[in-house]
């Protein structure tokens, strides 16, 4: 049976005292770069791995960060913790996870009981109200993420120029009474899906339908298909992925034929989007490139609280299915 190696045989065998390992560790500038090479290789030839409960009383320092998302049955956020967890273990943090199950005061309650127990906290599309949002960035490292405000790091995805894109294709396509189904109003994204939606119907004077909000959901897909149709709209453009499912289902119950007889488009580009019949014309969103980024940014702010605060933003994609085609 092996025995653990300790910060005691490193020290002895780098010939440093304890404190300097620890150091070297923990806080690697306050030690001459000789030593801290020295004491590294040592480490890593030894197999050291550091007590992280003793590492965390002496630099207050968990190795925890937490993540909060609206909910975990929607893959979207799923691909989103894919991406935190890579990038987290590579830092060699663990990551606590929370669904607020779509309820403004849940994620606050939640954020506010992680924050006992992590480093910082990463808030995925929040509901809650911006003085709400300041309140917990001012009791914990917080990382927005699909959300902006000034002051609060933040990692985005540019759903405007999705939207432009998704209005460009279904133009070029013939359409011009087009249907938008609203995700919920308070939702971040939706309000700036629906500003790249306004830019693109000013630019080509497009009819627009404006309809919900609905549920962000299977659901909600079901609800509005009937109440687009009645419009006699030639295009629909779904919130999100799993809604324009729902669409799709309902409209198949009732021998709509789609592309035939009206296009469909949805946004996230989840797997299930690819595997339907028809495959769904939909807009690539940078899921797991966002979850690494909303680590990197939290992990920043960590480390230099007085650092410029960053809002970094990915690029969207088209992604031209079987869903679309020219009117009839």
């Amino acid at each position: 049976m092996s025995v653990a190696v300790t910060i005691r045989d490193v020290a002895r065998q780098a010939q440093v005292s304890v404190a300097t390992v620890s150091r070297a560790l923990t806080s690697p500038d306050l030690v001459r770069a000789t030593t801290r090479e020295r004491v590294l290789a040592v480490a890593a030839d030894l197999g050291y791995q550091p007590n992280l409960a003793a590492r965390g009383l002496i630099t207050g320092k968990t190795g925890n960060i937490g993540i909060v998302v609206p909910d975990l049955n929607n893959p979207f956020f799923t691909g989103v913790l894919k991406g935190v967890q890579n990038q987290a273990r590579l830092a060699s943090h663990a990551v606590f996870v929370a669904d607020s199950d779509e309820d403004p005061a849940a994620e606050e309650q939640l954020v506010r009981a992680m924050a006992k127990q992590v480093d910082g906290v990463i808030l995925c599309s929040p509901g809650i109200d911006e003085q709400q949002v300041r309140e917990l960035a001012d009791a914990t490292t917080l990382v927005l993420l699909n959300r902006r405000m000034r002051g609060v790091p933040a990692a985005l995805m540019n759903s405007g120029s999705g939207m432009r894109q998704v209005i460009d294709h279904l133009v070029a396509l013939g359409h011009h009474r087009i249907a938008f189904l609203n995700g919920p109003r308070t939702s971040w994204s939706n309000k700036e899906r629906r500003r790249g939606l306004r830019i693109a119907v000013q630019r080509h004077d497009v009819d627009l339908v404006d309809m919900g909000p609905f549920p962000p959901r299977y659901e909600g897909g079901l609800q509005a298909a009937d109440l687009a149709m009645a419009e006699k709209v030639t295009a629909i453009v779904a919130y999100n992925d799993i809604m324009a499912l729902g669409v799709l289902a309902r409209l198949r119950d009732r021998g709509v034929r789609v592309p035939e007889d009206v296009s469909l488009t949805g946004f996230d580009d989840l797997m299930f989007g690819a595997l339907c019949q028809p495959p769904l014309t939909t807009v690539a969103m940078p899921v797991v490139p966002a979850g690494r980024l909303a680590v990197d940014l939290l992990l920043d702010r960590l480390a230099n609280r007085d650092a410029e605060v960053r809002q970094d933003e990915l690029d969207t994609q088209l992604i031209v299915r079987a869903t679309t085609a020219p009117p009839a």
